[in-house]
């Protein structure tokens, strides 16, 4: 700008100002808006102007005129601005140059320079799972837009039940999903298809006979109609648990100590048919159920223990007096054999003989062996 047009702007009240290919310019003119300038060089009055400096980097239209210049000068905001406007069910997802920059809600609208393109719009329609198609879920993560989504992973052998609003709509496959975040409720619960276990520790029962005493419960079990699993219980690992509580307590309070310690397995199928009947109604399918441990009191132990000992002690006796007499008996039939059997007498007579021999150091043998058991028998009477 030269000397002569400095002086020039200074008396007639103007100034001047240049725009880059970047940059746009509103200008109101005693407060009507009057222009959008665009790049290059610009002159305008100093008085009764507003300017409002905008950067097509920022590819929003974003002023508080923005109505006003739509209404007023409808014929400038087209030549520089594109609206785009969502339906009441639809998304509108905006691409600047072929990438996702920005999505639309439903009945949701925006400005953009047109400058800044080119543009292009996807409309989706939306559904009531709100899900958003997976290459479509990826394209708008990898463009930094993932607040606009809500992704949940389903991991192998899960279904995961879908809600919206707390509305049951779907159930998922394994995998990965998203879904729009619209503000609305949408919250998934996974539900393990696989065959578990279940363990119930440290159950108190009170036997008929007034014992109280502990039990560990152990149930095997596997979701069959998860639908059926997540609607009809607020949490079905909770109403298992409590299953197998009830069911064994009134169970086993109905029996005696003895008799539970002595029929376990019958125990266990009964309260295992009313644990497997309950809870086929909310669609979980129990398998083994066992009778894991029993725990007495510390003296309740030791008066049973003391109790085995005594009938293990008498056993014990009833053996060795059965052993006895059947001893007995054997040396009465050995004693009739050698009465009647005078070999036989001698040859026993000959291994009482050898035996002896056995424990000294020498024998000496005079007149044979008929001399030495007479010597024998006359030094024991």
């Amino acid at each position: 700008m030269t000397l002569m047009q400095t002086l020039i702007d200074r008396v007639t009240g103007h100034q001047r100002l240049t725009l880059t290919e970047n940059q746009r310019m509103l200008v109101l003119r005693n407060g009507i808006i009057h222009a959008i300038l665009g790049p290059g060089k610009h002159r305008l009055p100093r008085r009764d102007v507003l300017t409002e400096l905008h950067d097509l980097e920022a590819l929003f239209f974003t002023s508080p005129y923005e109505r006003a210049l739509l209404l007023n000068q409808p014929g400038l905001a087209a030549e520089h601005l594109t609206e785009f406007r969502a339906g009441a069910d639809e998304v509108l997802v905006l691409q600047c140059d072929g990438v996702p920059v920005y999505v639309l809600e439903p009945e949701a609208r925006v400005l953009v320079w047109a400058a800044a393109g080119p543009w292009t719009v996807e409309p989706h329609a939306l559904t009531d799972t709100l899900a958003a198609p997976a290459g479509l879920a990826q394209r708008i993560t990898r463009a930094g837009l993932r607040s606009v989504l809500i992704q949940v992973q389903v991991p192998e052998r899960h279904v995961g039940m879908l809600t919206v609003d707390g509305v049951l709509v779907d159930q998922l496959t394994p995998g990965a999903h998203a879904f729009w975040n619209l503000g609305r409720s949408v919250a998934v619960k996974q539900v393990d298809m696989r065959q578990r276990t279940h363990e119930v520790t440290g159950q108190e029962i009170l036997t008929k006979d007034r014992v109280t005493l502990r039990v560990n419960l152990s149930a095997d079990f596997r979701v069959t109609d998860p639908a059926l699993a997540v609607g009809a219980v607020k949490d079905f690992d909770q109403a298992l648990h409590r299953s197998l509580q009830l069911a064994f307590r009134k169970t086993l309070g109905a029996l005696t100590l003895d008799r539970l310690l002595a029929d376990k397995v019958g125990v266990d199928a009964e309260a295992a048919d009313q644990v497997r009947h309950q809870m086929a109604a909310i669609g979980i399918e129990v398998g083994d159920i066992a009778l894991k441990d029993v725990i007495l009191p510390g003296e309740m132990r030791d008066i049973l223990t003391a109790v085995v000992a005594a009938e293990k002690e008498a056993e014990a006796n009833v053996i060795r007096r059965r052993e006895e007499t059947n001893a007995t008996r054997s040396l009465l039939n050995t004693a009739k054999v050698m009465a009647e059997n005078p070999v036989m007498l001698r040859l026993k007579e000959l291994e009482a003989l050898e035996t002896i021999a056995g424990r000294v150091e020498r024998l000496t043998v005079h007149n044979g062996t008929e001399g030495l058991m007479s010597d024998l028998v006359r030094l024991r009477d």
